[in-house]
């Protein structure tokens, strides 16, 4: 009589993917609490056995001379906002994730781009586990995609999935979900930690070996970060994610990881009913539904990567009724609102200590550039002053704990902005003028915060 195999049960990190054979309350490898999950294997089946699991030939090593690199290895979509995040469009061979949270287009964004590319002759192979493809079709109708290479595909077993792209081999590939895929000799669940990392390490062995552009698009947990370990955005070639509130109509596409082209990009997109449309000039969107005459509100120029933005800062000054005052940053880092209110206090002399500040990037944007420094404490200080703000002023500079302002790199194209949109000043570092910039609009020159203040509240 046969000894019957036992499955094997493990314990895996969901962070970063560490083994062990018991449950943990910490993972020794990073440190993260309450991140084990159980993953039982089936013992039966041995690597080689199954068809996900195949090993090809061993590659031979070769310098760089003679590695040749193709003409065609970017793929164009012709969505500028997407090729723009991209760094140039889709690399062949090439694994991308597209992240966000439900709802807010990911799906919509993925059929028009790869409509886009099969338009211009590319075989496209989009495999969705989560919609039928009468589904898909309703969705495409009224998107207006029809492309005769766009080719839909209702399947959630991995092993299906790689026989039929061995069968039509098509240049790019899309597989909505990566949480819904599951291989069929691992017994956990779908969207576990364990068929999301084999399922990802299958596909990225894929596109390198058969030379496929494949987009993955994930789930999202509460924390806002892509539901599975974190070793799947390790693997992987590209990480975008799209944000945005979902009572907003506009959407940031922006980079984490991009191995082909920078991190710093964003790309805007408006929602609409016949899906994602570019927008053009999002500093004039952005201030669309500005007004002008009112404490707490001032205009500052972020850099995303090469694009200047022009954005309102909106600041809320109360005196505090319920004990600690509150500090309530949206749209960017919560310390660096503590920081500047301490300065605003000790370089400026307003006393916050017992008021509630309430601080807003509008339209929903997210941004970590510390030259907007300036645009917060002005807002905040125009706020509890109750004075208006000059709203033909801009602002841009970063503040330093002893209340300098200190100089912002590429200081011309965030001026052009400015004077695109029509401001006929702008509060710049004093440090910066070392540099000549030719501009139409008044150029004011502060080196203190202290200065900048009394330029610009009126």
């Amino acid at each position: 009589m046969k000894n019957k195999l036992i499955p094997k049960t493990n314990f895996v990190c969901q962070s970063c993917g560490f083994e062990n054979s018991k449950w943990l309350g910490k993972c020794p490898s990073c440190g993260g609490w309450n991140t084990f999950v159980e993953e039982i294997k089936r013992a039966d089946l041995r690597p080689g056995k199954n068809k996900a699991t195949r090993q090809s030939a061993p590659t031979l090593p070769q310098t760089l001379k003679e590695i040749e690199i193709r003409d065609d290895q970017r793929l164009m979509s012709g969505i500028s906002e997407f090729d723009r995040v991209t760094g140039g469009g889709l690399v062949s061979g090439s694994l991308t994730l597209i992240g966000g949270d439900p709802g807010i287009g990911k799906s919509t964004l993925t059929l028009q781009l790869v409509d886009r590319l099969a338009s211009s002759g590319q075989k496209v192979l989009y495999v969705s586990g989560e919609e039928s493809p009468a589904q898909i079709k309703l969705r495409a109708q009224r998107l207006k995609v029809n492309s005769d290479n766009l080719l839909l595909l209702s399947e959630t077993i991995l092993e299906n999935v790689l026989e039929t792209v061995h069968k039509l081999k098509p240049d790019i590939l899309v597989m909505d979900s990566i949480q819904t895929i599951y291989r069929t000799d691992l017994e956990s669940a779908p969207g576990s930690v364990g068929q999301v990392r084999e399922c990802g390490a299958e596909l990225m062995r894929l596109a390198k070996t058969e030379n496929l552009a494949t987009i993955l698009i994930g789930h999202v947990t509460k924390e806002g970060v892509i539901a599975g370990p974190r070793t799947l955005e390790h693997m992987v070639d590209t990480v975008l994610y799209l944000e945005g509130e979902r009572h907003h109509v506009y959407r940031i596409l922006r980079s984490v990881k991009n191995r082909f082209g920078s991190t710093n990009e964003i790309g805007v997109f408006e929602m609409q009913e016949a899906g994602m449309v570019e927008v053009a000039n999002p500093s004039q969107v952005f201030l669309s539904e500005r007004t002008r005459e009112i404490p707490g509100s001032t205009v500052v120029c972020s850099l995303e990567g090469t694009r200047p933005l022009l954005v309102e800062i909106q600041a809320l000054v109360s005196p505090a009724s319920y004990g600690n005052p509150q500090r309530v940053p949206t749209g960017f880092n919560h310390r660096r609102l503590s920081m500047l209110l301490a300065v605003l206090e000790r370089r400026a002399g307003l006393n916050l200590g017992m008021h509630d500040v309430f601080v807003n990037i509008a339209g929903g944007l997210k941004l970590d550039e510390p030259a907007i420094d300036l645009g917060i404490a002005a807002a905040v200080a125009s706020a509890f002053k109750n004075k208006n703000a000059d709203p033909d002023t801009a602002v841009v500079g970063e503040i330093g704990l002893g209340g300098e302002i200190r100089s912002v790199g590429q200081l011309d194209k965030r001026i052009n902005e400015a004077q695109k949109l029509g401001f006929k000043r702008m509060i710049i570092p004093a440090h910066n003028t070392k540099d000549k910039y030719s501009a139409k609009i008044k150029l004011v020159e502060v080196r203190y915060l202290s200065d900048a203040l009394q330029a610009l509240i009126v």
